[in-house]
């Protein structure tokens, strides 16, 4: 039987949490067309001049406090991962991991498969959703390396998962372990994007033409980051038998004056106070590991500032991590793609 690689995909990390390892990791991120989608020399002097020498010094101080004694968690569980369903798996196939920013890299993660004659390879993205600036980014990086080879061997990519029941039960069953009564409303938090990115990917101008387009999917819109993350929300609330009330769905980032995919997490909070609402379970259905978006952005920083409002109670649900139950459902997915 030929053998089969797989390639676990996520976004990155820096190598380690000095400014000048950050720097490096911003540089590479923030360059990527897909990330910053403007005129590339206005990208560049934004990013060379501006975002990278200021933002550094603030985000490796941030990464300081994510550090584990086992290094990044990203990567770690990543490693996790790979190992356990490299096991699983058996010697006819290859699992690896890669980073679509710094190390371990695609180039490098993909010529070790063609060195070893893996002649199918199936790619994996570890964030459920696709977007261009992440899926599309990490999947397009792949097949560029890939292209290059003067064999290329039959290929697979798995694009989006975001509404697959069995990680969808992972995400329940770790939240029913917190206590669900002890929360008065539950918040889905997902990475932000650009609007306009919303709208290059919207080929059949869905966005323009209906009102309140996220608020189910179809074939028009299926494809879309947004429609997936409301998608994702309302089958995970209707697993725990959460309400439409009771239930917010937001997006955390966002980088200068355009406009971003929204509501944003810090305005809902602050809604969600003025409104009476005390106690906050947070889902970050988006993020399948514990990263900085996740374990400081919502963990600590958007704790503390629920809490100084008034809040009491403002509860991250854990990342899937290196839970074996997830390994068995990346198995089941890329399963599909196995060879007869």
């Amino acid at each position: 039987m030929p053998r089969t690689g797989i390639l676990l995909l996520n976004l990155g990390t820096p190598d380690d949490p000095s400014v000048p390892a950050v720097r490096r990791y911003l540089k590479q991120f923030l360059l990527d067309y897909r990330v910053i989608d403007i005129n590339p020399v206005l990208r560049s002097l934004l990013v060379r001049g501006i975002i990278a020498p200021f933002r550094a010094p603030k985000s490796a101080k941030a990464y300081k406090e994510l550090w584990t004694e086992n290094g990044s968690p990203l990567k770690y569980y990543g490693y996790r991962i790979e190992e356990q369903l490299q096991e699983k798996l058996g010697d006819d196939f290859l699992v690896l991991l890669a980073m679509r920013y710094q190390n371990p890299s695609v180039p490098d993660m993909l010529n070790k498969m063609r060195t070893q004659n893996v002649e199918r390879i199936i790619v994996f993205p570890m964030f459920p959703q696709y977007a261009s600036a992440s899926t599309g980014s990490a999947l397009e990086e792949a097949m560029r390396v890939i292209a290059a080879w003067p064999t290329i061997p039959e290929l697979s990519v798995i694009s989006s998962y975001h509404d697959n029941d069995a990680m969808l039960e992972l995400f329940a069953e770790n939240a029913r372990k917190m206590g669900l009564d002890n929360y008065e409303h539950f918040l889905f938090s997902y990475h932000g994007v650009p609007q306009r990115q919303l709208y290059k990917s919207d080929c059949n101008n869905y966005c323009l033409k209906k009102e309140n387009c996220c608020s189910s999917i179809t074939e028009l819109n299926k494809s879309c980051y947004s429609a997936q993350c409301f998608d994702t929300s309302r089958k995970l609330a209707a697993k725990l038998g959460i309400s439409e009330d009771r239930f917010s769905v937001a997006f955390q980032s966002r980088l200068g004056p355009d406009k971003w995919t929204e509501p944003f997490t810090p305005d809902v909070l602050e809604e969600l106070i003025e409104k009476g609402i005390r106690n906050v379970m947070v889902f970050s259905p988006s993020f399948t590991a514990d990263c900085l978006e996740t374990t400081i952005e919502i963990g600590d920083e958007y704790k503390e500032e629920f809490l100084e409002m008034g809040g009491e109670k403002l509860d991250l649900v854990p990342s899937l991590n290196d839970d074996p139950r997830w390994v068995n459902v990346i198995h089941d997915i890329v399963e599909e793609h196995f060879p007869a």
